[in-house]
């Protein structure tokens, strides 16, 4: 046979699956009535499994695993069809479109704004750089920010999620998990680090140097190059400058932005110590109620997932077959639940688009739990 023939064939057989592939889920949506009726559960593990075992003997050892990822897709898919018949309109979907009538079309220019640290640090840049013009209160954890907002005494709150060098800050995703809030916004700083100190000190003479944990993770390559320096984690890069001139000692430095040395009078011994040129902060701009502004095209999701083979899988089944690009996933593992875990998601999909909605009812079958944390655009 030429090619073309046998692509022929193939062509033919794909047409009688995609025939029965339409019958079946109309047989399912027959199915999910009758479990309506009778108030029946949608899943039924015990056929699902017969039925992997039946067909797997049809086809024999050597085509069972493929069987076996085709029909617990289809599985899957007709759950989910089910789910839609059965359940109604998902709480989240109303609640998404509640926010897009009732937001307003722009960020407001001046609100009340959370964040950790000191002026001068890497989040009072981001917190500049989405609200030009606002006012700023300063908390000394990342978890105060969370209160802070969660509690109404600040609008906003700015918070570090991940930087290009070090990967992500694994202690927000932890407060993720303990915390209600939605993401209305999103931004990237540049990050130079420099190496400050008190006017008149010389690098030759530093023997401690203070700045935050991440910062000492992104500057690994420069810190190695250093002999007989202790090197210590502080809360925040700019409190770590603050505290480098209040201790009006010579052979301290602090690795800060350069906007720290303005403002507290430091000398800038280095430039740009950290690994690589290109080092990037992605923050996040929390708030306590939903709001989506116009041209939201990013969405966040935490999800956990049933503790059994192939869970995950099935939640990112979803996201390919609505065509929902995946930007970031995440692990963290859930408190007080062994080899349990939450994950995160970062979703490329406009809020307006068909497919978003339907992503909501697809996951509800997918996830034991899901926590819709918002749509947003990111600020660059």
């Amino acid at each position: 046979m030429e090619l073309k023939d046998m692509r022929s064939s193939i062509d033919k057989i794909d047409g009688e699956i995609a025939k029965l592939v339409s019958e079946r889920m109309e047989v399912v949506a027959q199915v999910a009535k009758f479990k309506a009726e009778h108030n029946l559960p949608i899943f039924d593990p015990e056929r699902e499994r017969q039925k992997l075992s039946d067909i797997a003997s049809q086809v024999g050892a050597d085509f069972a695993s493929k069987t076996d990822a085709i029909f617990s897709l289809i599985f899957d898919l007709s759950r989910s069809c089910q789910h839609q018949i059965t359940s109604g309109e998902s709480p989240v979907k109303e609640e998404i479109r509640q926010a897009l009538l009732n937001t307003e079309k722009q960020l407001p220019s001046r609100p009340l704004v959370a964040c950790q640290g000191v002026e001068g640090a890497y989040s009072q840049l981001a917190c500049d750089r989405i609200f030009p013009a606002c006012s700023i209160m300063y908390f000394n954890s990342f978890e105060n920010v969370f209160s802070a907002v969660e509690q109404g005494l600040c609008r906003y709150g700015i918070l570090p999620l991940e930087n290009s060098i070090a990967g992500s800050v694994n202690r927000i995703y932890d407060l993720m998990m303990k915390h209600d809030f939605h993401i209305v916004r999103s931004t990237r700083i540049k990050v130079d680090h420099c190496l400050l100190a008190n006017k008149g000190a010389k690098l030759e003479n530093i023997k401690e140097i203070y700045s935050h944990e991440q910062a000492l993770e992104q500057c690994t390559d420069f810190l190695k190059t250093l002999k007989n320096v202790k090197i210590k984690s502080f809360e925040n890069t700019a409190a770590a400058s603050k505290m480098v001139l209040k201790s009006g000692r010579s052979d301290v430095a602090a690795l800060s932005s350069r906007n720290c040395a303005t403002i507290y009078g430091l000398d800038c011994l280095l430039d740009s110590v950290q690994n690589q040129g290109s080092n990037f902060t992605r923050f996040i701009c929390i708030s306590k109620n939903l709001e989506i502004y116009p041209g939201a095209n990013r969405t966040s999701l935490m999800l956990v997932t049933p503790n059994r083979c192939g869970s995950l899988y099935r939640v990112l089944s979803r996201f390919n077959a609505l065509r929902i690009n995946l930007l970031k996933l995440e692990s963290r593992p859930l408190p007080n639940n062994d080899f349990e875990f939450m994950f995160y998601f970062d979703l490329d999909t406009s809020v307006y688009s068909e497919e978003f909605l339907r992503m909501f009812d697809d996951l509800e079958d997918a996830a034991t739990s899901i926590k819709y944390l918002g749509s947003y655009t990111e600020v660059v």
